[in-house]
């Protein structure tokens, strides 16, 4: 069980990783006025989406096998829930900055630097939350 742990830990750091610098560079490319520069944001927001993407994938199968390692405790704790229900919105949001890395890389993105400085923080709060539940177990 403690491996399991160990590396959903390092999976989830390593996603988070990314969660974090992919909606930067979306600023970087928002804010960005010149071609040359804003191509190679695109390409870089590409890569690295495609790199973190099988990170989400392991960190949440590795979260599920430690679930099945005692699914009747995990299962049936409200902090668990509320910890699963923040870990569907961080997919969802994954999925969003895919949408928003497709749209720069066709070039019809129209978002201002402001706005994806306010979308960037959003992972952050869901962090918190997540580690207080996963840590502190209330309720």
């Amino acid at each position: 069980m403690l491996w399991l742990k160990a590396f959903h830990i390092i999976f989830v750091v390593c996603w988070f990783a990314g969660l974090f610098y992919l909606p930067r560079i979306f600023v970087y490319y928002a804010a960005s006025e010149h071609g040359d520069t804003r191509r190679q944001l695109a390409v870089m927001a590409r890569r690295l989406y495609r790199f973190v993407t099988p990170f989400m994938l392991i960190a949440i199968v590795l979260g599920l096998a430690m679930i099945a390692v005692n699914p009747g405790y995990y299962l049936a704790s409200l902090w668990m829930l509320l910890k699963l229900s923040g870990v569907g919105f961080l997919v969802v949001y994954h999925f969003q900055c895919g949408r928003y890395v497709k749209r720069i890389n066709d070039d019809s993105d129209d978002h201002s630097h402001v706005f994806y400085r306010f979308f960037n923080e959003v992972p952050v709060f869901f962090l918190f939350g997540i580690v207080l539940l996963a840590v502190l177990k209330p309720f």
